[in-house]
Order: C-alpha cells, then sequence, then structure tokens
C-alpha cells in the first residue's frame, strides 16, 4: 500500500475449522456424533440435532406464529455460499466489498455460510436449522488476515459492507467478525447505520484469556455487543467481557462449515461468531411479529426480556449484559416492553430512522459511552453458584442448557501505511 493510504483492517478468524470429537451431553437427546470429514447427505440428523438450543427456545412453537417473514438481515463477513442446500432461495443480492476477485458468494472459509445458515437456513438437504427461516440474507463480504496475505484487497472494505448494508433493505445488520482497533472511518459508518433505523449486532469476541481485549465494531456504542454462553447457561470460557456486553445467547457446540469446499460439517470449540448470528435471528422473528416496531423497540424488548437468573431488571453483567436472549417471551406470551420508538436502550438518546427522531447527526458526532455493568450475577465459565445459571427461562421455568462445539475466533488487526 502507498504511504498515506488509510489503514488496512486485519482480521482473524481461525481457531473454528479444528476438528473435534466431543463428549456426549444431553439436553433432550444425546449429543455425540463427530461429523468431520462426513458429506453433508450423511450428517442430516447430527448436524440439526446438535443445534441444542432450538428445543430450549421453543423454536418449533414460535414458528407458527412467525418465522421472520419481511425481515431482511445483513451478513458481513467472509461471503455467503447461496448454493447450500439450507440456503437456496435464501440469499438476496449483497455486495463484495473486497476488492478481489469473486462476489460475495464466494465464501472463502465458510465462516459467513454457518452464519447465514444460523439465521436463515431452511434445513434441508441436512444444513443447520435456521431460528428465523422465514428471513432473507443480504451477504456482504469482507476479508480477514489469510485472505488480505494473498489478494489485494480494499483497504475499506469494512466500512463500505456498514454503509451498503446500511443502505440496503436490510433491517437488521449482523458481524461476526472484531478487531481490537477502533477506525473513524468505520465509526462513522456504524452512526450512518443507527442514522438509517438499522439494528446492528457484533460479536465481542473468543478470547478472554488472550488479553481480553475491546472488539470493534461491538464496542461501538450504536451496536449491540453478544458474548456467548456454555451448556449451564453462564458466559462462555472463551467469550469476551466488559462493557461492551449487551446481550448473551447460545454459543458453544453448534455446527459449523468446515471450509470453502462445502464439503462437511465440523465440531469446533465454540464462539461469539454463532451466539450473534442467532440473537439476530432472535430479533428478526419478534420484529416480523411486530413490523411497525422500530429498530429502538425491537432491541428493547429483546432486553426486557432476556433471562437474568438472580439478575435484578435493570443490572447488568460483564458477562451477558442483560441476559441470554428468550424471544419466545415475547412471540408466545407477548411480553416484553417496546418502550419509546426513538429512544436507544443502548444509549438512551434520541436516534435518528424512526418516524418520531431527529434528523440524522452528522457524522463524526461525540460518541456517547455504553453505560457500565453493575455487579456481576454470572462469573465466565467456572462460577458454581445457582445465580449464574442463567439459562433459557420461559414462563418462570429454567431450562437447562447442554453445548457441543464450534466457532471462530475474532481478533481483526489493524496496521497503518
Amino acid at each position: 500500500m502507498t504511504a498515506g493510504m488509510s489503514q488496512i483492517r486485519k482480521r482473524c478468524v481461525p481457531l473454528g475449522l479444528r476438528g473435534r470429537v466431543l463428549g456426549s451431553m444431553a439436553v433432550a437427546a444425546v449429543l455425540s456424533v463427530g461429523f468431520v470429514g462426513v458429506a453433508p447427505s450423511a450428517v442430516a440428523v447430527d448436524a440439526q440435532s446438535k443445534q441444542w438450543y432450538l428445543g430450549p427456545m421453543h423454536a418449533e412453537e414460535m414458528w407458527k406464529t412467525t418465522t421472520g417473514e419481511g425481515i431482511k438481515v445483513a451478513v458481513i463477513d467472509t461471503g455467503v455460499n447461496s448454493s447450500t442446500p439450507s440456503l437456496r432461495g435464501q440469499v438476496l443480492k449483497g455486495l463484495d466489498a473486497t476488492g478481489a476477485d469473486g462476489d460475495e458468494n464466494d465464501d472463502y472459509n465458510g465462516h459467513g455460510t454457518t452464519m447465514a445458515e444460523l439465521i436463515a437456513g431452511t434445513g434441508k438437504g441436512g444444513g443447520l436449522q435456521g431460528l428465523a427461516p422465514g428471513a432473507k440474507i443480504i451477504p456482504m463480504r469482507i476479508t480477514n488476515t489469510e485472505f488480505q496475505n494473498s489478494h489485494s484487497v480494499n483497504a475499506h472494505d469494512s466500512e463500505d459492507a456498514i454503509r451498503a448494508a446500511a443502505d440496503s433493505d436490510a433491517q437488521i445488520i449482523t458481524m461476526s467478525f472484531g478487531s481490537d482497533f477502533s477506525a473513524q472511518e468505520e465509526r462513522e459508518a456504524v452512526e450512518y447505520a443507527e442514522s438509517k433505523g438499522k439494528l446492528f449486532f457484533a460479536a465481542v469476541g473468543n478470547n478472554a484469556k488472550d488479553g481480553n481485549k475491546e472488539q470493534y465494531p461491538a464496542a461501538y456504542p450504536q451496536v449491540v455487543g453478544v458474548s456467548a454462553t456454555d451448556s449451564s447457561g453462564k458466559a462462555s470460557a472463551y467469550s469476551q467481557h466488559g462493557k461492551v456486553v449487551d446481550i448473551a445467547a447460545p454459543g458453544d457446540g453448534i455446527p459449523t462449515w468446515c471450509d470453502e469446499n462445502f464439503q462437511s460439517y465440523c465440531d469446533s470449540e465454540g464462539g461469539t461468531s454463532q451466539a450473534t448470528a442467532i440473537t439476530s435471528a432472535a430479533a428478526a422473528l419478534i420484529w416480523s411479529a411486530h413490523p411497525d416496531w422500530t429498530a429502538n423497540q425491537v432491541l428493547n424488548v429483546l432486553l426486557d426480556t432476556a433471562g437474568r437468573g438472580e439478575m435484578k431488571k435493570g443490572e447488568l453483567s460483564n458477562y451477558v449484559g442483560h441476559g441470554i436472549i428468550r424471544p419466545a417471551v415475547n412471540i408466545l406470551k407477548g411480553t416484553g416492553d417496546p418502550g419509546a420508538p426513538d429512544i436507544s436502550p443502548l444509549t438512551n438518546e434520541k436516534t435518528a430512522g424512526s418516524p418520531a427522531s431527529p434528523a440524522a447527526s452528522a457524522s463524526g458526532s461525540s460518541q456517547p459511552e455504553k453505560k457500565e455493568k453493575a455487579e456481576d450475577a454470572a462469573m465466565a465459565g467456572s462460577s458454581t453458584d445457582d445465580s449464574s445459571q442463567l439459562g433459557l427461562i420461559i414462563g418462570g421455568v429454567a431450562v437447562v442448557l447442554v453445548l457441543g462445539g464450534g466457532a471462530f475466533v475474532l481478533a481483526r488487526r489493524r496496521r497503518s501505511a
């Protein structure tokens, strides 16, 4: 790159592709079958049975009311293969922001396709079953470190993709990527997305034991930072923590595509990537059921209905934020306060993008800080205190959650030219 060119974002998403067979654990059935190297048609039951969270989240019951129809989700990731059995007919035209050969449907390692399937996959042909199978995917391809090392790429792919997503028909933006560094252009793109009325989710990262540095875009105040939970409903040991965490979702034990060849799914260690995709799908279900709501109202209900265990309402945890997502509490019971359409539940400030809000503020405005978290009710991966068993609770009944494995480390590096 020439001198004076702005920062190149380097992203790493490597760990989730390490295949490993997991021990058997039960939620409603025993999950014990590894499937590295098995063709998709042969792993139909195994892949979907390892989506342990669909039962406790009452997915089948929710789908009788809504499947996410009418909602579009922009997936900013490694691309989305629209030809997998689970995604045929589910993927719309998007954008390749990489500046390299190929297009947004050329997923170079399988990560983006996995995220798309977890959101809107139909489950056909043995593919992953999306939590919001009636939603549609708008893919936005960006680069990770490996891709940058072997291609000439666009240095502004992240902000270009965010702006394109903001200008698209997508109501929701999801980004299972992260970086240790903030960039002004990306910050302004996030502000722009908020001004367009989008609901933006991002993974907080998997490096809790390796620095636990805040990840961007999750750390921007306009973005919902998502952490991952383990089999007992506690924050996963790898899941990063701090004031950037707004909400949590299942992350461990969810199969992923092994690589860009799309010949098999793999088990892996779990990650906030999957948690972010699942949270985006939960938001799609709520928004589909309440199409007149704004992004603020959908998010407010998602936060208001989260499973908190012993946490008091309004109390925040550094590990799970407001708690674990429970869309069924709204979809099946009608519970959850949507609040004001033009007030962000993240910043408590007026936002653009809704009828009651003022015009969008100029880019580059001062950044409000996310609220500090209160004393934590959940300790990451180690607490045995009953107060940390946050589970997916509906109707006052706690459901014990059991996970298997599968995800990606989020560590996007930047360098100045």
